[in-house]
């Protein structure tokens, strides 16, 4: 039998409730011998806001079968019984908006990262490889998803091109293929309906794939990347998208909620945008119910060194939260959003046994993980097994460029007899998604517009890596700090994912995106001629087939290189990874030259 068959068939058993009601109705009434009991513990119970001490908690079949006082009812001579002693009983975290892609590796290794930080369930959206290899690409990462000890539910993505007309990806995605997914086991809804003008103006693909999923009975994921909460947002709402995680400002959570949507406030690697939103709560009492947690996008790094949703969650508690509420809003609120309240997110009977024993509350200091009534990390460490998952030869070498690129490929010609020109620049913004619309007069040297160290601008290109045109779109960057003679290019360049190249030599440049399409697609950094770091992500160029920690540490060399080379932004290499993702304002660059994404349109280069 072949490995991903294998696997398939060789899930972790876990009965559906109607099956499992009669095992947990006898475990709690002392009928039937539990299979684990956690006693003295202090349950935070996420349905009623309350922390209830002296409560015990018994699992049947990967189930809570009984959460109250006294569980020895419970114990057989086979049960396993674990001493909380005083600690808190927390649910699970969950994760309700996420790319695994963003992780650099794959499902299993996301997975291994995540578990020992607390995290139980994660609602992935796989538009990344989607863009690269179409509805096949989702298809792996959803069988991969099945198969894990813990709960990955996935959305299919909705906007494969992300901007029909703006740019071309490698694939493309219909309301057919939308409904087909759907009768998939693990399709949980719609992922972030990034086309927002297109729902705006009825476009027939938008509307045709928020209908697939609202005759499955299926969650539509969203995503509103304009500050205006004019008529446009009205008529995004109007469309269907039932949460969005795009808000930055108070007024937008604001706004969603009171359209009856969820407020999703992220924070990712790069993205902070839990603190001025949450303001919605803290300041304005609106009710926390309808806010959930999110991480958006974490790189490996992160999630090695600095955490996951029990990041997400203890931030949240240092903006103003009771930790309460913080935990509601990574647990039961997504669960509820998903139609999953009686599966996942809270402890209480019938729901899946995944569960944290956790010694300081408002820290969220985790000693335990448990995921089916199973332990899966203990003192932050994975003590679970977790097989890697193989991936087929179809997915890897994605990386096509059509030929050897040199410097003249990146080159921008000036109008004829210019000595400066006034060009657009991409203005990165540090720990938000939009970038600004900037213009910089540059200096002309032997007919070719030059970056400028002094003004912080670097050149940027775009190198189609699909069909291997060998098409270079070029446009100009500011906000990185770099000087020196650099280049950084990488093939994890939402959502089109072809290949983006910042620097400010074009030898450079050329010398990295050649080594790129060597070593079959992920990042490289070169400085005065050397390579200082690379991460091959051979999988659909998006992600490494090594273990987390391995990428985590070449990720920490690919920020130690940036920082040498002047750049101060924090975590800069997820700013490059988004400067071609045409459906967040303001500049963008694409296969088909610049975007102004407020206008959604393309803009000439020259002012």
């Amino acid at each position: 039998m072949p490995e991903r068959e294998f696997a398939m068939t060789h899930r972790p058993p876990l009965s559906a409730f109607a099956g499992a009601a009669p095992a947990l109705v006898d475990a709690a009434t002392g009928r039937r011998p539990a299979d684990l009991v956690v006693r003295n513990g202090i349950w935070a119970n996420v349905h009623s806001g309350e922390m209830i001490a002296g409560t015990d908690i018994a699992v049947k079949d990967g189930r809570f079968a009984y959460c109250g006082p006294d569980a020895r009812h419970a114990i057989g001579p086979d049960t396993i019984v674990v001493d909380a002693a005083g600690r808190f009983l927390v649910p699970g975290l969950c994760d309700a908006h996420m790319h695994v892609e963003s992780g650099m590796v794959t499902v299993t290794e996301f997975c291994r990262a995540v578990i020992p930080h607390g995290t139980t369930s994660m609602f992935i959206d796989p538009h990344e490889i989607a863009n690269v290899l179409g509805l096949a690409g989702v298809r792996l990462m959803h069988d991969e998803a099945m198969v894990q000890p813990v709960n990955v539910w996935v959305q299919m993505p909705s906007c494969v091109p992300s901007a029909p007309g703006l740019e071309e990806g490698g694939a493309e995605l219909g309301a057919a293929e939308i409904a087909e997914a759907m009768a998939w086991p693990g399709i949980i809804g719609l992922g972030e309906v990034m086309n927002f003008p297109g729902v705006v103006a009825n476009d027939p693909v938008m509307t045709g794939a928020i209908e697939a999923t609202r005759r499955a009975g299926k969650t539509v994921g969203g995503h509103y990347a304009s500050p205006d909460l004019g008529l446009p947002f009205h008529g995004y709402v109007a469309g269907g998208p039932e949460d969005d995680h795009e808000g930055t400002r108070m007024e937008d959570a604001a706004a969603r909620v009171r359209q009856g949507m969820k407020a999703m406030l992220r924070l990712g690697s790069a993205w902070y945008d839990v603190a001025s939103q949450i303001r919605a709560v803290t300041e304005m009492g609106l009710d926390p119910r309808h806010f959930i947690l999110c991480t958006d996008d974490c790189h490996s790094g992160t999630l090695v060194r600095d955490g996951h949703m029990d990041r997400v969650v203890r931030h949240a508690i240092r903006q103003g939260l009771k930790p309460i509420t913080a935990i509601q809003m990574a647990t039961l609120n997504t669960a509820e959003h998903f139609g999953l309240a009686r599966e996942i997110g809270s402890i209480a009977p019938g729901r899946r046994a995944d569960f944290l024993l956790v010694s300081n509350l408002a820290e969220l200091t985790i000693d335990a993980v448990y995921a089916r009534g199973v332990l899966m990390a203990e003192g932050g460490t994975l003590v679970a097994d977790l097989p890697a998952y193989p991936y087929p030869a179809e997915a890897k070498g994605t990386v096509r460029l059509g030929k050897q690129l040199s410097a003249a490929d990146f080159a921008v010609a000036a109008p004829e007899g210019a000595n400066a020109a006034t060009v657009r620049v991409i203005g990165v913004v540090e720990n938000q998604a939009p970038t600004k619309a900037l213009t910089a007069t540059l200096s002309v040297r032997d007919g070719l517009v030059e970056a400028d160290e002094d003004q912080g601008v670097a050149h940027i290109a775009l190198v189609e890596r699909h069909r291997a045109s060998g098409d270079v779109t070029n446009a100009f960057v500011s906000g990185f700090g770099y000087r020196g003679r650099m280049a950084m290019a990488s093939t994890v360049a939402h959502d089109s994912h072809h290949m983006i190249v910042v620097g400010t030599d074009r030898e450079t440049m050329a010398l990295a995106a050649n080594r790129l399409g060597a070593v079959g697609g992920g990042v490289v950094f070169f400085a005065d001629g050397e390579e200082k770091a690379v991460i091959e992500m051979p999988i659909a160029g998006l992600m490494s087939d090594e273990r987390a920690e391995i990428v985590a540490e070449k990720a920490d060399r690919l920020i130690a290189a940036m920082q040498e080379a002047g750049c101060r932004l924090n975590n800069a290499y997820m700013q490059h990874s988004l400067l071609a993702l045409v459906v967040i304002p303001s500049l963008r660059i694409s296969d088909k030259g610049l975007v102004d994404v407020d206008r959604f349109e393309i803009v000439d280069l020259f002012v």
